[in-house]
C-alpha cells in the first residue's frame, strides 16, 4: 500500500507547485522519535492506519491527506491550530484545500515554542520566506539582511 500511495502522491506533486510532504513529516518524525517515543508510536500508527488508506481510496485528497498527518504530528510535538499564510504574508484560518501557493504552519499554544511547518509551497515569497525565517527557524536578521543588500 504505501508504493502505491508514494507513487499517487509523486503523480500529483508534478502537476502542483508544492513541496514534497514527506520531507516535512520525517523531519517532524525524527523529533518526535528523539522526544517522545509514544507519541512517535501514535504517528507510525496514524501513518499505517488513516493516511495510507485514505491516499489509497481518494486520490484527488492526497495532499489533503498529508497536510492533516503532518498538522497530527505538530500537535503531538506542542498543541497548537494550523495556519495557512499568503504570499504577502498575512495569516489565515487554515481550510482544506489549503490553495499551493500559501504555506501551512503549526502555531503552537505556548509561544516560546517554534511554529512548524506543515506545508510549502516550491517558491516562496518574499513575505512567506520573511514569516517562515522569524516564525521557524527564529532568525531576526533578515531585516539587516535586506538592508545590506540595498546598500
Amino acid at each position: 500500500m504505501r508504493k502505491v500511495a508514494d507513487s499517487i502522491l509523486e503523480d500529483i506533486l508534478q502537476g502542483n507547485s508544492v513541496r514534497d510532504p514527506r520531507i516535512l513529516c520525517r523531519e517532524q518524525l525524527q523529533g518526535l522519535r528523539q522526544a517522545d517515543l509514544e507519541s512517535y508510536q501514535k504517528a507510525l500508527a496514524y501513518y499505517d492506519q488513516k493516511l495510507l488508506p485514505a491516499i489509497t481510496e481518494d486520490t484527488e485528497n492526497c495532499l489533503v491527506y498529508w497536510q492533516d498527518y503532518s498538522c497530527f504530528i505538530a500537535s503531538l510535538h506542542s498543541p497548537g491550530v494550523p495556519v495557512e499564510i499568503d504570499i504577502h504574508g498575512i495569516q489565515h484560518d487554515c481550510h482544506n484545500p489549503t490553495p499551493t501557493d500559501r504555506m501551512v504552519l503549526h502555531m503552537p499554544d505556548v509561544t516560546s515554542q517554534r511554529t512548524i511547518p506543515i506545508t510549502l509551497p516550491l517558491q516562496l515569497s518574499r513575505a512567506q520566506s520573511a514569516t517562515y525565517d522569524l516564525l521557524v527557524t527564529g532568525s531576526h536578521q533578515l531585516h539587516r539582511r535586506e538592508e545590506a543588500k540595498h546598500d
